[in-house]
């Protein structure tokens, strides 16, 4: 599949753009703003956009209003189908968040709720008590999300609400022609919807990429053939910038073994799952790193581990943020892109990712690992490619296993010798073996 060989970026479309946190019923064509940034992210050797809510929403556009409306503090649709037009011209692919778990209060089939009550013909697409009432006093209560009563649950399991969120789809595709969806809380929603909407998705577009939302548990409850193509590695999250801050790289070596390694029982194999260092729910990595010299090294381990590689906008040149700040201090608005030696950095690594068939198919072997420095290979059709990581303040003395003499350094362009290799500190290669 394309997304297997591409690099995403991650924009908070509402953030990005500046719109005001609360729909002000206004509208303003803001969209133009991410139309301006696209020979950035050409730069960056970016291939694929993932947009976060986009549509017509109460507030951080996690809480719908109208699945079939561009969020009017962004522009409108016909504004939208121009970007993406303008996207797929560059050769850069669109995936939209498919927010299908819950809907806002203004959703309008919970407005008729709330005026009709027993009577409105939308009263089973939730679920309702009409002998209780909720926390806004509407006379009947209602499931939220994880209790969080903004977000309005949705029933998933009434042909009418999959009919509904199906043609907006069909609509997506057929305006925006879009490339997939990320999932939003795809642990939320039921297996039987999953794999109609796979169905039903892979019939409009073959390669149509279904990307959702996982936390924890076993992936493959989610990813497989009849559900979905691909999920957020949020276990290789933690144990990447974990891994730095402890000065123990044992524990993200032990992720990908246990998800990628060569023995049988590994749970990933063969998968391709979407790895970040952050996103719009968690701190910018540039606020978790202890020592900011990590971030050229993180970044390296992102690009060559097996999956795919995203980065969220403004994290290239190592922009802050903190969750304990609250979410919009995620989700900022930047003047103009910036660009310095980590983005240089960022955009020599996606261009590897997009070229080396090795690094998005290869698989996954380790071949040195001690508190601070690790050595892993990715291995395919013949082709095999280290990364080697030195994250102490000083050189390391690195001895290749199995006789292996020399290499080729992919980002510097010239001949290692492997045998009797004094890395610099602070230092990460890629190596063509």
């Amino acid at each position: 599949m394309w997304a297997d060989e591409s690099v995403f970026y991650q924009i908070y479309p509402l953030g990005f753009c500046g719109a005001p946190f609360a729909n002000d019923g206004v509208l303003c064509h803001r969209l133009q703003k991410i139309e301006e940034w696209i020979e950035h992210i050409k730069k960056l050797n970016v291939d694929a956009i993932y947009f976060s809510p986009a549509f017509e929403s109460d507030t951080h556009g996690y809480n719908t209003r109208d699945y079939r409306q561009i969020d009017r503090r962004l522009g409108t649709n016909e504004d939208f189908a121009a970007l993406c037009k303008k996207m797929h011209e560059n050769g850069i692919r669109v995936v939209l968040d498919g927010v299908f778990n819950h809907v806002g209060r203004g959703f309008w089939a919970f407005e008729d709720v709330k005026k009709n009550r027993e009577a409105s013909r939308y009263r089973d697409w939730f679920y309702l008590d009409f002998y209780r009432d909720s926390n806004d006093h509407d006379g009947f209560w209602y499931e939220g999300w994880e209790g969080h009563y903004d977000l309005v649950k949705l029933n998933l399991e009434n042909p009418e609400v999959i009919s509904y969120l199906f043609d907006c789809i069909k609509e997506w595709v057929e305006q925006f022609d879009i490339d997939g969806l990320r999932l939003d809380v795809a642990y939320c929603l039921p297996p039987d919807f999953l794999k109609m909407l796979h169905t039903y998705c892979k019939g409009l577009k073959p390669d149509f990429f279904l990307l959702g939302e996982l936390l924890h548990g076993d992936y493959n409850r989610w990813v497989n053939p009849e559900m979905l193509d691909s999920a957020t590695n949020y276990e290789c999250y933690k144990g990447l910038y974990s891994s730095f801050n402890s000065h123990n790289l044992f524990e993200i070596m032990h992720s990908l073994k246990r998800q990628f390694g060569p023995e049988e029982w590994t749970l990933y194999k063969g998968k391709h799952l979407l790895n970040f260092v952050d996103n719009h729910d968690v701190s910018r990595i540039a606020s978790i790193l202890q020592d900011s010299r990590h971030l050229p090294l993180i970044y390296a381990l992102l690009f060559t581990m097996p999956g795919i590689p995203c980065v969220y906008y403004g994290s290239e040149w190592n922009a802050t943020g903190r969750k304990e700040d609250g979410d919009p201090n995620l989700r900022v608005c930047f003047d103009q892109p910036c660009w310095n030696v980590l983005t240089d950095w960022i955009a020599a690594l996606a261009k590897l990712h997009r070229s080396e068939k090795a690094l998005q198919y290869g698989d996954f072997h380790d071949v040195m690992i001690t508190n601070q420095q690790c050595a892993f290979e990715r291995q395919y059709d013949g082709e095999k490619i280290w990364t080697i990581v030195n994250a102490a303040d000083e050189s390391y003395h690195f001895h290749a296993p199995n006789g292996i003499e020399k290499g080729y350094d992919l980002l510097n362009q010239q001949e290692i010798m492997l045998n009797d290799f004094m890395m610099p500190p602070l230092s990460a290669y890629i190596i063509k073996i």
